[in-house]
């Protein structure tokens, strides 16, 4: 099958059949050894370059890394059509369903003042989905176990959010008092663990409480801690390569470097992006 061969194989309905063909008898052997659970770390892996994409407003490898990220999808649909279990017009069907359920001020008759209303609109809705289901009533149930901490610890934050338990209003100052006082628990937990002897678990648990709390921090400012914490990372990378670098033109190994001339040397990196 040529995918150019007609205009409609550049649509869904081409992926669906394209991957139908490779799974089928005489397709592909790699993709009809697949199994759901080979697709998993793939499913993670192809969303984390989209984000990347994202972060980065690259809009071509975007437009790539969307359509690899939909192929897994429609993968997924296809391993468990095989099954018996579901087909893809059945993951749209549902998709379609429940973005009109939970959307009454626009499909129905709700009416909502601004995103927040919907927001709590939207948590109640899934709260009755989970009582039809018999499944946990918690707000924090549909947090996925298996997020990133940093992602798992936005969410969680989120979600409480919706139902009025946050930090009231815009000012952050009682955040900024609350890092403070985190960071004065964990230094008062160094300081026992110090005197214990190092056999503490306390320094883990205040560290992991004053990450929560930038979180929070981050969530009020609105700033995506997960794309905040990348964007550091590609700085620290960029400027700890110009550090490797500047060490090389200088014929010195950074190993063997003082302190105060790796100061120098990343001193030197800042500058330079000035």
């Amino acid at each position: 099958m040529d995918c150019n061969d007609n205009e409609k194989r550049h649509f869904f309905d081409g992926l669906v059949s394209i991957l139908e063909r490779l799974r089928a008898p005489g397709g592909c052997p790699w993709d009809r050894e697949q199994k759901l659970e080979d697709l998993r770390a793939c499913i993670v892996e192809e969303a984390y370059e989209l984000t990347e994409a994202i972060t980065a407003r690259d809009m071509d490898n975007l437009r790539e890394e969307a359509g690899d990220l939909l192929l897994e999808i429609v993968f997924v649909a296809s391993i468990a059509k095989e099954a018996g279990a579901f087909g893809i017009e059945d993951v749209v069907r549902t998709i379609c369903e429940k973005l009109i359920r939970r959307h009454p001020h626009v499909f129905g008759d709700a009416t909502v003042a601004d995103s927040d209303d919907v927001l709590r609109n939207w948590e109640r809705i899934k709260l009755e989905e989970r009582r039809g289901k018999k499944e946990s009533l918690s707000i924090l149930a549909g947090v996925p176990r298996g997020l990133p901490p940093l992602l798992k610890a936005y969410r969680m934050q989120d979600k409480a959010a919706h139902v009025g338990f946050d930090w009231r209003g815009d000012d952050t100052e009682p955040l900024f008092a609350k890092l403070d006082e985190e960071i004065a628990e964990l230094r008062e937990a160094l300081m026992d663990r110090t005197l214990a002897g190092g056999q503490s678990d306390a320094v883990e648990d205040e560290l992991g409480d004053l990450l929560f709390t930038t979180v929070n921090l981050a969530r009020h400012l609105k700033i995506d801690p997960d794309a905040a914490l990348s964007r550091a990372c590609g700085k620290f990378a960029s400027r700890f390569q110009k550090v490797e670098r500047e060490a090389e033109v200088q014929g010195v190994q950074m190993s063997e470097c003082s302190p105060e001339k790796l100061d120098e040397l990343w001193d030197r990196a800042k500058k330079s992006e000035m």
